[in-house]
């Protein structure tokens, strides 16, 4: 059954809860239920809630903050805190994560964002997070009920708000747990290889990026809001959306508009482009960012910006302010999608990948960090392996120190074909010997009017079941025309593929600009492909975001497309796969190829693209290879 909800509920839940009726869990072949995920621990406190303090920011606009105190704890305390854009109240729930930390011994402060719901101001997409995070950093360590270390939790933009924060290197601020916050990175996850990420951005920005909510007018007396603040629901309902015509609309920069939304800032990310200074100004973490924080980044593998999330655990390292925080940067990636983690039971089934019994004891894990660094100022290094990430294939948790893991071996495989890889029934291969002489071009004929369909995946907040995030059969994308296929041929042992992942193509067309979208495929002995992991490059942005350079027909370019980041043991009698094309749609826009906007045209054009695969242009797939463990 489709789940009807408005969005930010859907995200609180996500967010919050330890409910296995959420997650990515099915029952075994038996029927029988699974294992549910491992219980949180008992805290030892009971909790009281004072609710609804405006709590002033620097420039004296005032931020609505739930406290959470742990019943008869002796303070000082230690302070979690939690920055949320989808509304305070869910997190008074029973089973929220804000009650949880309060139960073992912490004061917990839950607040809205400067804008959002009952808090004062204007909302912009994360562009006060950083100032906002400081000044309650730092307003909580003031408080004479706080020991001064402030700890910051939170999935997604309650993540991400948490590295721009860290960014600040704000002194009380001893701890980060950020989970799935690579869009702290990445332009919020608007933009990935220069094409747009639309059904996340449809879904996200319509059901909750508003700027517009209902709200009790400034300067109300605080028992006035505790009357009223439940009965009033702030932010507007969008109602139902048929999403598959939504996603077609053109031009697409109308898209929220024409589907009935209220206002909300999708005009503004989709119509800058990915080297445009504007993106400066929200404050979004760089390369140049200094840190001084110890942090435990969660992501996992089907969610999107899960590179991210390890690029940050090493940033957070590399350009640490002391070793506290250099030696002190640790990350957890299972295999679950967006904001899921803790919920995984002992058979976790994402999209239709069954991956075992994927559960780990987060809970516990999570109270060890806040104790370490928020209950003692002088605490040492936390003791823990630096990555944890579960194994897919082998369907195992496996640790290492660094990432990439040490020992990896980064080695090519080559397309090959004489000319007719098209579908799966083509004669596309995989090889690890690079092509010895010429072979023929694989052509395809890419029709913006008849995109490749994003069938699973790495994705996330499309607000809709039509675009399930997972692992899923790619039989019906494989039997198109416009797919290429290259398979190897049956593994003899096991092959662990973890890392980072890059296809390098050598490419022309006859259009001016297109897009190149690859997939790494799991083969099964059946023949039953199921994706791992992908991405796209729009080859404008070939040479990188800060110029466009255009294609010409007559011209062989290299295009190198990051694949994102995957842990897959590919099984003996499995196959490796790579799939070639210029769409997957709804997840990204669809190039018109003309070289213009592409967000605010209506017109395209049909493109004849070509991957080559000959001695100059072996084009190839740079796969991050992890020796046996004995």
């Amino acid at each position: 059954m489709t789940d009807r909800r408005p969005l930010p509920t859907l995200l609180a839940i996500a967010l919050l809860l330890s409910a296995p009726a959420c997650g990515p869990v099915d029952t075994g072949p038996d029927g029988a239920a699974p294992e549910p995920p491992f219980p949180r621990p008992e805290g030892t406190h009971e909790v009281r809630l004072d609710p609804t303090h405006m709590v002033p920011m620097r420039d004296g606009v005032r931020l609505a903050t739930d406290f959470y105190f742990p019943v008869d704890a002796e303070e000082p305390l230690p302070v979690v805190q939690i920055r949320t854009p989808y509304g305070k109240l869910p997190h008074r729930g029973e089973n929220s994560a804000a009650r949880f930390f309060a139960s073992h011994g912490f004061a917990v402060a839950v607040q809205d964002m400067r804008g959002r719901y009952q808090s004062e101001g204007e909302y912009f997409v994360s562009r006060d997070d950083r100032r906002d995070g400081y000044d309650m950093v730092s307003w909580l360590a003031e408080q004479p009920w706080s020991n001064g270390r402030i700890g910051t939790y939170g999935c997604s933009y309650l993540g991400e708000n948490q590295m721009q924060l860290a960014a600040t290197r704000n002194p009380h601020h001893a701890a980060a747990l950020p989970q799935a916050a690579g869009g702290s990175l990445r332009y919020f996850g608007v933009i990935f290889g220069g094409a747009t990420e639309l059904a996340a951005s449809l879904g996200w920005f319509r059901g909750a990026g508003t700027k517009v909510f209902y709200r009790i007018p400034p300067g109300t007396p605080r028992e006035v809001l505790l009357q009223v603040e439940e009965m009033i629901n702030p932010a507007p309902n969008p109602g139902e959306l048929d999403f598959q015509a939504a996603w077609r609309t053109l031009p697409y920069i109308d898209m929220l508009q024409a589907a009935g939304a209220p206002p909300t800032d999708f005009e503004a990310f989709v119509s800058h482009e990915p080297g445009d200074p504007w993106w400066d100004h929200i404050g979004y973490v760089n390369p140049e960012d200094r840190f001084d924080v110890p942090a435990l980044h969660v992501n996992s593998w089907y969610d999107i910006g899960v590179s991210e999330t390890l690029k940050l655990f090493n940033l957070l390292s590399d350009n640490a302010e002391s070793d506290r925080a250099r030696n002190n940067q640790f990350a957890i990636i299972s295999p679950t999608d967006h904001c899921t983690s803790e919920i995984a039971t002992s058979r976790t089934v994402v999209g239709e990948r069954d991956l075992g019994d994927a559960r780990l004891d987060y809970w516990n894990i999570y109270l060890r960090w806040f104790d370490h660094w928020l209950r003692d100022a002088e605490a040492g290094d936390f003791d823990m392996p630096r990555l944890q990430y579960y194994l897919m294939g082998a369907n195992e948790w496996r640790t290492a120190e660094s990432w990439p893991v040490e020992g990896t071996e980064f080695r090519p495989m080559y397309l090959h074909s004489g000319g007719s890889a098209n579908t799966r029934d083509g004669d596309g291969r995989l090889s690890w010997e690079p092509p010895a002489a010429d072979q023929p071009a694989d052509v395809f004929v890419y029709d913006p009017d008849n995109p490749v369909p994003t069938i699973g995946g790495p994705v996330c907040c499309t607000g809709t079941a039509e675009a399930p995030a997972g692992g899923f059969d790619q039989s019906a994308v494989e039997d198109r025309d416009d797919v290429l296929v290259y398979t190897s041929e049956p593994l003899t042992e096991a092959l662990e593929v973890t890392g980072p992942i890059e296809l390098v193509l050598y490419v022309s067309s006859d259009a001016r600009d297109t897009d190149f979208v690859g997939k790494l495929v799991d083969v099964h002995p059946d023949g039953t492909p199921i994706n791992v992991q992908e991405g796209i490059q729009r080859a404008r942005y070939r040479e990188g975001y800060g110029r466009k350079v255009w294609m010409e027909e007559s011209e062989v370019y290299e295009v190198r497309m990051d694949l994102q980041a995957t842990a897959n043991q590919f099984l003996p009698g499995h196959r490796i796969r790579v799939e070639v094309t210029s769409s997957s749609f709804p997840r990204w826009d669809r190039n018109l190829n003309t070289g213009g906007n592409n967000y605010d045209e209506t017109e395209w054009v049909v493109a004849r693209n070509s991957v080559h695969h000959a001695p100059g242009h072996a084009s190839h797939v740079l796969l991050p290879i992890v020796p046996r463990q004995e």
